[in-house]
């Protein structure tokens, strides 16, 4: 589809990777038009219908998983069905889809300059805060640092880090992510090794009473960088990469259900050629 993005980093010629945005679908309003969510209340079949549209548009299979917040991730193959609880996976499998949706929060996708395995992740703040500084990103990187048979098997998790290349995708913006004390206190007090918590201080301006704007794809490049990470590419947390204020092109959770009770998901995917 026109509006679909095409991330723009260097990766191997076996790498494919996609964003989609709202066009292209059978789904009526709320959810229109490519809504590939089925669990946000639209039409099962509509749901069907936009996921076959995204498949025979990659000639490739995308798998969807229940998505929870959590850090979770889970191996694809072939035959992985749909609905598997996790918020990453991570697949060597040639025509599988790793799949990302999102409608607010932060997709990652991931892979090694040589190709090979790539992995997507669902970030939201919850999901990239995780447990003791142990989160979503912490987990796909630990699981590509040891998935079986890579050509990269039996290096330390820093040579590694030093070939991964990461793609953030769109996301609700620093203009627009409006959270309470809780969440920068959380952020602050549970760094990672190598997160320097006045850095993600810096990641909170103040909005109005107790309130704050979050800068969530910096605070996923300051996890990235802890891990030793340097090849990021995409959402830098300019306004252009926002979901909430680029209402034509993308749903927003935060935006559509304070007005239309619902909204739909787009999703990023990455894949071996």
């Amino acid at each position: 589809m026109s509006s679909w993005l095409q991330p723009q980093w260097p990766t191997h010629p076996q790498v494919r990777s996609v964003f989609t945005t709202r066009d292209g679908g059978h789904s009526q309003p709320p959810y229109g038009s490519l809504n590939l969510g089925d669990h946000v209340g639209d039409d099962p079949a509509a749901v069907q219908a936009n996921r076959q549209t995204l498949a025979r548009t990659l000639a490739a299979h995308p798998v969807f998983l229940q998505q929870v917040h959590g850090w979770n991730v889970v191996t694809l193959q072939a035959d992985t069905p749909d609905g598997l609880v996790a918020d990453a996976c991570i697949t060597a499998t040639p025509g599988v889809v790793c799949t990302a949706m999102v409608a607010d929060c932060l997709p990652v996708l991931l892979t090694h300059k040589h190709g090979g395995v790539v992995a997507a992740a669902h970030a939201g703040w919850r999901g990239l805060l995780g447990r003791d500084g142990f989160g979503v990103l912490e987990a796909v990187f630990d699981a590509f640092c040891h998935f079986p048979d890579a050509q990269w098997a039996g290096n330390a998790p820093d040579q590694i880090a030093q070939d991964l290349q990461v793609w953030l995708g769109p996301c609700i913006g620093p203009q627009a992510f409006e959270v309470g004390p809780e969440v920068r206190e959380a952020f602050s007090s549970t760094c990672p090794l190598g997160v320097d918590p006045a850095q993600v201080l810096a990641c909170f301006t103040p909005s109005v009473g107790d309130r704050y704007w979050a800068d969530l794809p910096q605070l996923a490049r300051l996890r990235w960088r802890a891990l030793g990470v340097s090849a990021l590419y995409g959402n830098d947390g300019s306004a252009e990469w926002c979901t909430v204020s680029r209402e034509s092109l993308f749903f927003s959770h935060r935006r559509d259900s304070r007005s239309l009770g619902s909204t739909g998901r787009q999703a990023a995917g990455i894949w071996l050629d």
